[in-house]
């Protein structure tokens, strides 16, 4: 407590005492663990010799509390980003020339004198600051480009534009009639603004991208970022490895995110160590800071020092991957062999399907049971309702203390600024157990909260953050001063006795279920005590796995509805020892304990004495639930040692029961009157769904003034995470209106419903509550429709005869990519499990296109939504652009993740990864569906019978039927190729949505089902009817004689230049008129593919001899081309005539080629002008061709723009120096196809007019845009 002199404040004539005294020991709270207590008793136990591995999403060594330890050591010892997104590729090796390297960003580089290289290369690659930039200070770095970079450039240049625009209307409002250039001139100042506009809406900043510069001064690694705006590397500081020289830099001074660097496979891998949120930085500050001259802020560990590394992926938003949790294990066994690492810390994790496999908990078992490294995870913050524990902490055979997250009345005053102390209580929010397999999830708890630092770069001194993610932290750097103590007694310990030392010394909390504490109140001093007294038990080294029931389960889990209320258990126990490969044999030989049972529950029976050696043993466990009344039932059997009663339960066999009730009420609806509810009041019922019930409909009533509640339903469905059927909302419950929450349930299924008053709202309060359940079921709960079958026929039922009212909706289309590669290759040194494990990748590329600008989202289905329970290690993809620049990347959870995507090509590059090479072959054909979201959603009929569905009658409009359970048919019709037609729309194999059944509205929100719509083949049969292209009265000579000529012709461009002109002239005599002779020798001549654009800066590198080749071909075409022909046939609306489609292609053909000549001709003119002294040479000629072309096109409509019209509007514009209608144009053909060399293009052209912001800008972008690889994984 920080004590002053109190103060008096005179105000309004009114004297307030002020108390100066802040509780700054619930900024960081330890007092209610005892750990102040116990360090003020052992000073020098603080955890020093403790090292603490914090797997997270960074620690910035920079920030206040995280330099040193309480003996002066470094403090954060060692930083890895286990992800992969701070690689770069540093295989390209450079030397010198005249003293400059040309970067991979094209930025030429001197190097500094006092470099010290003895060999002479350097290794260099290219980073993107936003790879390494946490959302917040991307979000700020934008923020404050666009503020000091864009807008004031951006408003001034347009205000100008403005102006001159309304001088100009103003000077010609009484022409009436203006010339040519005068309209020009007009264009062009509108095209300016446009162009300005356009751009500033589509302003993407995809940040600053910097040249890295590695190379080895005979002793180490040394690298350099080059942030310098004039590629000055004297003004960039040179960074060590971190291992060795423990150095690290902020990025850039407005950045303020403090990086370090570690290099891999001799050179090749340069690895820039950020962070991807505050989070890891928080809670290393809670497990472990030290502040020299503000002792009341320090961690729970201040003399422990601490390992960072980066599980949290910064493309993903920090989400962790299966990636960079494996290194992250690999890099601590590594570690393992030069330091003794003690504690790991993990305040991460997601919710899984199963719990009892998957490669990465295997990794974990191994860390703990044969490493013997302690390790602790966060509980979760998924709760008030049971089962909501997060993985890893309830993986197979419980290796982690899983901490749960406790608010005290300390806490409650300093950190969150409440008016009045309440009883301290876990969080509303934090987990409850158990695990999905009846584990006990939560171990013990930890308080859940803390104000202290966080990174640099946001700009902050500390932060209020609050989690089971905090409680972890704190539980582990209590181990750090336990295990600190233990070192400096030279008492050994074990992972299993130090959680047993936890849990039998917990203070368990009164009033507060087993589910949400564990143990009890985590009691620092008692477990020292403990540790001391047993640290030589013969159990020390010993973990017991427990399996019960068939399942093999952690725990005794009776949840769902049974016929039956008498169950019986077979309960094995198998001791283990730790890292049992390397135990002596008589250890194992004398290891013998004899155990006595005990269980304070009536309803289970047990055995009451075991006798345990190094072998399993197994027993029954009966549980008679016939006397219980609905509710929750929580219990263990504990074995305890007949020789050391005291020392607590050898282990325990958790039991969980869940009594659910019958719905008998009338209109199943159950009524609560006047339940009364204090801060942190938690509620819960349980109820045996109806069998037909589809959802339900909460109503909840105040009697009081409002109050804030946690409305909290699960229903645990088999093999499926607890959020499969949740619903977890807080809301306003006031008396003056009533709150309604509807939500999907599943028959014949337990739900447990929770109402909790949230844990800060002060005051109490009486509800009315009630739960009604309703019902449309159908017979299928998903629907596969395929359009070639027909019509689809679904039945449902009512529970009560609700209204049915069928509507169905398609949001989504599907198309499944098919992989162009696959190639499956051994990783490098990171990805080697010690000692010899290898790991595999298995990348896989999926090229596609997209004609239509939308939101699309990658899902390999095959292993989508498993992250700790897949059997595959990992999987990551990453959409590129035709150009390479990576425009999004997901993980395992394809719903999390959507790319807007424009008109173009794309690629998907997908990575798994595992160690067993032939689990890779199996899938390396793996399709991958893109979801692609509709911009408009799409409705299907129902009908309520065949017949009205198989010819568009009446549709199933609410029907109504008083007797429950009757079966209604209906009956959906295919969609109509109108609806999605596909040549208008993305590739598409299949729609999605969903359907629903209710009239009702809270019914028909939240009971949906998912329907999947197939499209028939999107190839069209080909036309066997006459499209007038008949051969007439051609004989079978004159038809030989045309497909020799048209085989020769499409030759023509093919050939040598010197081969194809004398073809080339040997068909023009035989067939002067026939015009594709003519375009063929144009294309080879001047051919599309490498057509030039106009360069500000130098004139074009052509000879006038070719150029006047191309102009008097042209004109051989324009010649044999009548113009009024074509023009008075596209004037006509109905063509009459007996041959029109004959005719019609006879026209369409000669239009298209009358126009690439003029344009060609237009553009060989252009270029031919800008060789030419003369500066008014040609322009009357290519003002001709421009207005030719105008008969045909508009210009300004960019939908009939053909690219051959496209770069002569380019060329045109460019030449009479119109530079607004040329960015108009060319920035048209960027959409179409970009490329680099188009981007240079404008950005000379902005360079001439002087629009600084906006070549900055382009520059700033080119790099990300046109990188020379492919990102790696």
């Amino acid at each position: 407590m920080i004590k002053k002199n109190c103060a008096i404040i005179t105000k309004m004539h009114v004297e307030v005492p002020v108390d100066t005294d802040f509780p700054v020991g619930g900024l960081l709270p330890k007092k209610e663990t005892g750990a102040s207590a116990f360090l003020s008793k052992y000073p020098t136990y603080d955890g020093r010799d403790i090292v603490i591995a914090i797997l997270d999403s960074g620690i910035d060594p920079g920030v206040p509390g995280l330099q040193k330890t309480s003996t002066g050591k470094v403090k954060v010892i060692e930083r890895f980003d286990c992800s992969g997104c701070g690689d770069v590729n540093t295989s390209t090796v450079v030397k010198p020339e005249d003293g400059y390297i040309t970067g991979l960003t094209g930025r030429r580089m001197k190097i500094p004198n006092d470099w010290k290289n003895p060999n002479g290369t350097y290794r260099i690659g290219v980073k993107n600051a936003f790879d390494l930039y946490p959302d917040r200070l991307k979000d700020r770095i934008k923020a404050e480009y666009k503020k000091k970079q864009w807008d004031e450039g951006h408003r001034k240049t347009v205000s100008d534009l403005n102006r001159k625009l309304a001088k100009f209307e103003s000077q010609q409002q009484n022409n009436n009639n203006p010339n040519e250039n005068e309209k020009f001139e007009k264009e062009d100042l509108e095209a300016k603004l446009d162009v300005l506009n356009n751009l500033d809406k589509k302003n993407c900043d995809s940040g600053p991208v910097y040249d890295c510069i590695l190379f080895h001064d005979g002793e180490k690694w040394l690298c350099c970022v080059n942030t310098s705006d004039d590629n000055d590397l004297s003004q960039c500081p040179l960074l060590g490895e971190y291992s060795i020289t423990h150095e690290y830099l902020p990025l850039t001074k407005q950045d303020s995110l403090n990086f370090s660097i570690n290099v891999h496979e001799k050179g090749d891998v340069l690895e820039l160590v950020g962070v991807c949120s505050s989070h890891g930085t928080h809670v290393a500050s809670i497990a472990a800071a030290y502040f020299p001259d503000s002792p009341e802020q320090n961690g729970l560990a201040p003399g422990a020092q601490v390992i960072s590394l980066t599980i949290g992926d910064g493309r993903l938003g920090s989400m962790e991957t299966g990636t960079a949790l494996i290194r992250a294990m690999i890099k601590i066994i590594e570690l393992k062999q030069k330091m003794n690492i003690h504690v790991i810390n993990m305040s991460y994790g997601e919710h899984a399907h199963w719990v009892d496999t998957g490669r990465i908990g295997d990794l974990v078992n191994e860390i703990v049971n044969k490493y013997g490294v302690i390790w602790v995870s966060s509980a979760g913050n998924s709760g008030p309702a049971l089962g909501t524990i997060s993985t890893p902490s309830d993986i197979n055979d419980e290796p982690i203390i899983s901490v749960g997250a406790y608010v005290s009345p300390e806490m409650m005053v300093a950190e969150y600024a409440m008016r009045q102390k309440l009883p301290g209580a876990p969080y509303t929010w934090s987990s409850r157990g158990p695990t999905l397999d009846g584990g006990v999830g939560v171990h013990l708890c930890a308080p859940g909260g803390a104000i202290t630092s966080v990174p640099n770069f946001t700009l902050r001194y500390s932060q209020l953050m609050n989690g089971t993610s905090m409680a972890a932290p704190n539980c582990a750097g209590a181990i750090g001063i336990l295990l600190s103590g233990l070192i400096q007694q030279g008492l050994p310990y074990s992972p299993y006795l130090v959680r047993k030392a936890l849990e039998n010394t917990a203070s368990f909390i009164d009033g507060i279920e087993i589910p949400a504490q564990g143990a009890g109140l985590m009691q620092v001093e008692k477990a020292f005590d403990f540790l001391v007294s047993y640290h030589d038990i013969q159990e020390r080294d010993v973990r017991f796995q427990l399996q019960c029931g068939s399942c093999n389960s952690k725990g005794i889990y009776l949840r769902t509805k049974t016929n039956t209320s008498k169950h019986t258990f077979k309960v094995s126990v198998d001791p283990h020892f730790l890292n049992e490969d390397e135990v002596l044999p008589e250890t194992k030989i004398n290891f013998n304990m004899k155990l006595v049972l005990t269980c304070s529950s009536s309803f289970v029976e047990f055995p009451k004495h075991l006798d345990l050696s190094n072998f399993t043993r197994m027993f029954a466990v009966n549980i008679d639930t016939s006397s219980l009344e609905e509710g929750l039932y929580c219990n263990f059997i504990n074995a305890y040692d007949v020789n050391c009663i005291a020392k607590g339960p050898v282990f325990k066999i958790p039991i969980t029961v869940i009594q659910p009730r019958e719905i008998t009420e009338p209109k199943f609806t159950v009524k609560y009157n006047s339940v009364p509810f204090k801060s942190n009041t938690i509620k819960r019922h349980y109820y045996v769904v109806p069998n037909m019930a589809t959802w339900a409909v909460l109503k909840l009533t105040s009697n009081e003034d409002s109050g804030r509640f946690v409305i909290h339903t699960i229903q645990s469905l088999p093999r499926q995470h607890c959020k499969a059927l949740e619903t977890n909302k807080t809301i306003a419950v006031t008396s003056k209106t009533d709150s309604y929450i509807s939500f999907q349930v599943k028959g014949d299924s337990v739900l447990e419903l929770v109402i909790a008053k949230y844990w800060a709202n002060i005051g109490e309060a009486a509800l009315d509550y009630s739960i009604s359940f309703y019902g449309v079921k159908p017979n299928q709960p998903s629907i596969n429709m395929h359009a070639a079958v027909g019509i689809h026929a679904i039945e449902v039922q009512t529970l009560q005869g609700e209204e049915i009212s069928p509507s169905i909706t398609l949001k989504n289309s599907v198309q499944i990519l098919k992989p162009l590669e696959g190639k499956i290759a051994p990783l490098r040194a990171r990805d080697v499990i010690p000692p010899n494990r290898q790991i595999y990748e298995l990348v896989l590329v999926y090229n596609f296109s997209i004609t239509k600008a939308c939101e699309v989202s990658p899902n390999l289905a095959l292993l989508s939504d498993m992250l700790y329970e897949s059997e595959y290690e990992s999987q990551l993809w990453l959409l590129f652009d035709c150009n390479k620049q990576l425009l999004g990347c997901g993980d395992a959870y394809p719903s999390k993740y959507t790319v807007k995507l424009e008109k173009g090509e794309y690629v998907i590059r997908l990575q798994v990864r595992h160690d067993r090479k032939d689990y890779l072959e199996k899938i390396n054909e793996a399709p991958l569906l893109l979801q692609q979201k509709l911009a408009n959603a799409i409705s299907m009929d129902v009908y309520l019978s065949y017949s009205q569905a198989l010819v568009g009658g009446k549709k199933a409009g609410v029907t109504h039927n008083s007797n429950p359970y009757t079966v209604v048919p209906l009956y959906i019709a295919p969609l109509p190729s109108d609806k999605f037609p596909l040549k208008s729309n993305n590739t598409a194999h299949y729609l999605t949505g969903y359907i629903t059944y209710a009239k009702d509205e809270s019914g028909k929100k939240v009971d949906t089902y998912p329907i999947k719509y197939f499209l028939t083949d999107n190839s069209s049969p080909k036309k066997t009817a006459s499209n007038g292209n008949s051969s007439g009265d051609k004989t079978k000579a004159d038809e030989y004689n045309e497909a020799v000529r048209d085989l020769q012709t499409s030759w023509i461009a093919k050939l040598d230049k010197e081969t194809a002109e004398k073809l080339y002239e040997d068909l023009t005599k035989t067939y002067p008129n026939h015009l594709p002779i003519h375009s063929s020798y144009l294309q080879l001549i001047d051919p599309l593919d490498k057509r030039i654009l106009p360069n500000i800066n130098k004139k074009p590198n052509t000879s006038l001899e070719d150029l006047n080749k191309v102009v008097s071909t042209c004109e051989k075409v324009i010649e044999n081309v009548n113009e009024e022909s074509i023009l008075a046939y596209m004037a006509t609306k109905t063509d009459l005539r007996s041959d029109a489609a004959k005719f019609k292609v006879q026209m369409e053909q000669q239009k298209n080629v009358y126009l690439e000549c003029l344009a060609r001709k237009g553009i060989a003119l252009c270029r031919i002008h800008l060789l030419s002294e003369n500066a008014d040479a040609q322009l009357q000629d290519i003002g001709n061709v421009w207005k030719s072309l105008l008969k045909f096109i508009d210009p300004s409509d960019a939908k009939v723009l053909t690219s051959h019209v496209l770069y002569f509007a380019i060329w045109h514009s460019f030449v009479k120096q119109q530079y607004g209608r040329y960015l108009k144009y060319i920035l048209k053909l960027q959409e179409d196809k970009p490329t680099e060399d188009i981007e240079r293009r404008v950005i000379e052209v902005c360079q001439e007019l002087k629009w600084k912001h906006l070549v900055n800008y382009l520059e700033r972008m080119l790099p990300s845009k046109y990188p020379n690889a492919y990102r790696p994984f």
